[in-house]
């Protein structure tokens, strides 16, 4: 389902009881908050069956929030809707994306006011990583970059592409890479996921000093999305993928008819014009 045509869940004004608060007497007495959510999801297949399991029991989802606001002391609402979102898209691999509210109706800033609240929108992004190596024991780093990426919290490695061996690119004096690409199911943020290609990078000895160098294990973001960054530290969709059969062959046998969001070609259409000019 393409992204924005979701069907929703509505939860309005659940109320449920927690110990949130800077003030040190609202973390030992607690106090009411509100809760409204709204879980985007499919729920097509339910609908036509008829069956709980092909949908996300509201039920099971206030009570997950309920419970949570109990287990859980934060002094900001803030942090509490952050943690609660992430927790609640790891719960239900059903949910998509998650609008979250949490009110807190007594407030005490000593002045009157009928509530005050923090809304909150996170969900599940797609990011396709490019993987090479061209040091060391390249077969066992690509493999150690693929668990690396497993391991992260709150992402799913949901495809990887074969591994080819390619000829290096800008700097030709070095030995051949092995590339591959990951399709990776990601709560973080472009810049977050960057962090951590990075930590993965440097856990396999990545030390970064020449540009298109030799280096024991690289992980580049080439789409988030359908993101367009252009930043010092980020540039998506990667800057040049479009000239490099190392990036489109691995990217086209994983999704040949992804679209670039500035050039408007599909990945398998870009592959064909390299193909051409090479």
């Amino acid at each position: 389902m393409e992204e924005g045509n979701w069907d929703k869940i509505h939860i309005k004004n659940l109320e449920v009881f927690g110990k949130h608060g800077v003030l040190p007497e609202e973390n030992r007495l607690g106090q009411k908050f509100q809760i409204n959510a709204v879980l985007y999801l499919s729920v097509r297949k339910a609908g036509l069956k008829d069956d709980l399991t092909k949908t996300i029991h509201y039920g099971d989802a206030s009570r997950f929030m309920a419970d949570f606001m109990v287990r859980h002391t934060f002094q900001l609402i803030e942090a509490a809707a952050e943690q609660m979102a992430k927790e609640m898209l790891l719960k239900f691999p059903l949910m998509e994306k998650i609008r979250l509210e949490i009110k807190k109706p007594w407030a005490p800033i000593g002045l009157p006011l009928e509530e005050v609240s923090v809304e909150i929108e996170r969900g599940w992004h797609r990011a396709y990583i490019a993987i090479g190596s061209n040091l060391g024991e390249r077969e066992q780093l690509i493999r150690q970059g693929i668990e690396g990426l497993r391991d992260l919290e709150g992402c799913t490695v949901e495809q990887v592409s074969g591994i080819i061996t390619t000829k290096p690119y800008g700097v030709t004096d070095q030995p051949d890479f092995l590339n591959g690409m990951v399709a990776l199911r990601t709560l973080l943020l472009p810049e977050e996921l960057l962090g951590q290609l990075h930590q993965i990078e440097q856990e396999a000895g990545r030390r970064r000093s020449l540009r298109w160098g030799p280096r024991t294990l690289d992980l580049d973001i080439i789409f988030y999305d359908h993101a367009v960054i252009d930043t010092k530290e980020l540039q998506i969709p990667h800057p040049d993928m479009q000239n490099r059969e190392f990036v489109l062959k691995p990217l086209a046998e994983i999704v040949p008819y992804y679209r670039h969001p500035l050039f408007g070609k599909t990945v398998q259409e870009m592959l064909a014009a390299h193909s051409v000019k090479g």
